[in-house]
């Protein structure tokens, strides 16, 4: 009989700055999630077999957000068992930079873009919280 490991499932999440056609920074997006947990969160998503985290993160920001972005750095990797109350997940984050309107479309209900001080940190399911506040603190 084969090996099976158990191992938590992988996922890449996006802190997507918004930037204007002149490199203004506008905030960050976050979206409304159309499957439990319902509420706010950051766009992200499962990486596929097969799939490098980086270019996970890049495919899921198109079908969640419906913008290509561009990875600026590794924010970190959050694994605490209990951050997905659906089953161990270990998410890898990045921080990335995009130009344009994004639209919630695949899992995302809608999404929106937060200035940085308008951001319900309360409203966030999962970690995002605590990734977003490590964001912030940066």
């Amino acid at each position: 009989m084969p090996f099976t490991p158990k191992t938590p499932y992988l996922t890449a999440d996006g802190i997507v700055e918004i930037y204007d056609e002149v490199e203004n920074f506008q905030g960050i997006v976050l979206i409304q999630r159309k499957n439990e947990p319902l509420g706010l969160a950051l766009p992200g998503g499962f990486v596929d077999v097969g799939e490098s985290v980086e270019n996970a993160v890049v495919r899921e920001m198109k079908e969640e957000i419906s913008l290509d972005v561009a990875i600026k750095a590794l924010l970190g990797v959050y694994s605490d068992p209990s951050r997905d109350k659906r089953f161990h997940t270990a998410s890898v984050v990045y921080i990335c930079k995009a130009t344009g309107t994004p639209i919630g479309a695949d899992d995302a209900k809608e999404a929106k873009v937060y200035k940085l001080d308008e951001i319900p940190l309360n409203k966030l399911v999962f970690d995002h919280k605590k990734i977003v506040e490590d964001y912030l603190a940066d």
